[in-house]
């Protein structure tokens, strides 16, 4: 199994496919999920001729059950250790919901720095800041989450089962095809994780303020956002990303849902592909 151990002894996971010449993609995963997440477009993109790595955030997955270091400074410094790792150059990172606030982190602190980041695609991400606040009166309440973690400490197998049979793929709307091997996929990822490290995390993707990363990064970013995501309301999220980066686009998908890379793979995967063969400028 491969392995990184970072600074503060935690090991994290990671999966590693393709060309190691190859142009590199870095796929970063959404709460309360792992690697695993991101396989329908690690193949697609390994068929493509890519290099294709994914890792387990910690507390996630495969990765160590620690109980500290479960803020967003510490996830990007994770990632930071896999791309040294690898020595990952012209790398494009592609992150999903809680991973597109770990990418963002991660580009605007370091892999920019460091000339490591070619592109950035944030999709149905977190950015620039979910809960509401006086400076922020569009976003969730904190009620919100603080429901969130009130049922994963309740009964986190009953919570998970209920959050990606419903809103997560859009399975609760009319007419909605609902696939039991998705749902079931999902509730295996995230059991396979640290529920402490969960109901922790819930506050780094919740309560991170990204709005003076967005303002720093200068690669060309992609951001992707379905208008019926239920988990991340596209009002306060995506629009308010792209104007804040320098060098964005936005790109809205119709009645798509948060999960929007699973349900909609057939449309998202090409997306992604142009985008990454496409010119440097946007």
């Amino acid at each position: 199994m491969s392995t990184i151990t970072t600074n503060d002894g935690t090991h994290i996971y990671f999966k590693d496919w393709g060309p190691k010449k190859a142009q590199p993609i870095v796929f970063h995963h959404g709460w309360p999920l792992s690697a695993d997440d991101w396989d329908t477009q690690m193949m697609y993109f390994v068929g493509q001729g890519f290099r294709v790595i994914a890792h387990d955030r910690r507390g996630h997955g495969r990765s160590s059950q620690v109980s500290d270091g479960h803020d967003m400074d510490h996830y990007a410094a994770d990632i930071a250790a896999v791309v040294e790792h690898l020595d990952l150059k012209n790398a494009v990172h592609i992150g999903h919901s809680t991973g597109g606030g770990e990418a963002t982190r991660y580009v605007a602190r370091q892999g920019q720095k460091q000339g490591r980041v070619a592109k950035l695609v944030l999709i149905g991400a977190v950015p620039p800041l979910m809960v509401k606040t006086n400076a922020n009166p569009g976003g969730l309440p904190i009620e919100v989450f603080d429901g969130l973690r009130k049922q994963l400490a309740a009964n986190r197998a009953q919570f998970y089962l209920d959050f990606a049979s419903g809103p997560f793929y859009g399975f609760n709307r009319p007419g909605a095809k609902v696939s039991q091997g998705v749902i079931q996929n999902w509730w295996r990822q995230g059991m396979m994780g640290s529920a402490q490290a969960h109901y922790v995390g819930s506050r780094a993707f919740s309560e991170t303020d990204f709005t003076e990363d967005l303002k720093i990064i200068t690669v060309p970013t992609l951001v992707m956002h379905g208008d019926d995501d239920q988990i991340v309301p596209i009002a306060n999220s995506a629009p308010l990303s792209a104007k804040l980066l320098r060098n964005g686009v936005l790109k809205v998908y119709e009645k798509f849902p948060h999960g929007m890379c699973t349900t909609h793979a057939d449309v998202v995967n090409p997306e992604l592909l142009a985008f990454i063969k496409g010119a440097a400028a946007l």
